[in-house]
């Protein structure tokens, strides 16, 4: 299994959030989506929920793999002799 990095559209997220701020800055009580819009917004939020779920559940997998980084800092001159 690996990350996927192919981009995401998120256009249909944007819209939606603009759309919200739009009502929202104009006092609206309600925001009200056509169905396709509806549509969209909701295939892409499964998208990017099923994204974010491959990619922990990666993380996951390295962390338990037993794969340790060994990051080795040196701080100083090397010439001090220390």
């Amino acid at each position: 299994m690996s990350i996927q990095s192919d981009p995401l559209n998120t256009a249909p997220i944007q819209q939606f959030i603009n759309t919200v701020k739009g009502a929202d800055a104009s006092r609206a009580k309600e925001v009200k989506l056509d169905i396709q819009t509806a549509k969209r917004l909701a295939f892409t939020l499964g998208e990017v929920m099923t994204r974010l779920e491959g990619n922990l559940e990666e993380l996951i997998a390295k962390q338990n793999s037993g794969e340790d980084e060994v990051i080795q800092v040196q701080i100083g001159s090397t010439k001090s002799g220390w």
